[in-house]
């Protein structure tokens, strides 16, 4: 098997409130998000809403109702630290840095060398509204 990620799922606290935030990041990430799709299933205590893509289906779910009030932290057992996307270059990290600036992202790192991560790795770090990492990074020399 070759090991290819078909989707993702993130929990949000909020759906409604998430919703705008990540319509915006995944369109500069090339998702077409009218094509989004969203679902309710009550006997679960879940909706979602995904973002179909050829290549990657994300989706951002509901909590349960029993940990509505819960916070994220990525270094709980069982979290998601964070989530990089590949870029093609580092002109595209920093148009996409813009992007982020233009949809009030939380930047937290970048764009910049990372040399800890390696002498050509070139990235930024943001963060949804609820404080989930993410990263856009280009190495030209990774996998």
């Amino acid at each position: 098997m070759k090991p290819i990620i078909d989707h993702i799922q993130i929990t949000v606290r909020d759906i409604d409130l998430a919703m705008p935030f990540y319509d915006s990041m995944l369109a500069i990430l090339g998702f077409d998000v009218d094509r989004k799709i969203q679902a309710t299933i009550d006997e679960h205590d879940f909706r979602v809403v995904e973002y179909p893509h050829p290549d990657l289906a994300f989706a951002i779910t509901s909590p349960r109702s029993a940990f509505v009030n819960d916070t994220i932290h990525r270094r709980k057992p069982g979290a998601l630290h964070h989530l990089a996307f590949k870029a093609s270059s580092r002109a595209e990290v920093d148009r996409l840095h813009l992007e982020l600036q233009a949809m009030d992202a939380e930047i937290v790192g970048g764009p910049k060398l990372w040399p800890q991560h390696g002498p050509d790795y070139y990235a930024v770090f943001f963060k949804d509204l609820e404080g989930f990492k993410y990263e856009i990074v280009f190495c030209p020399h990774s996998h």
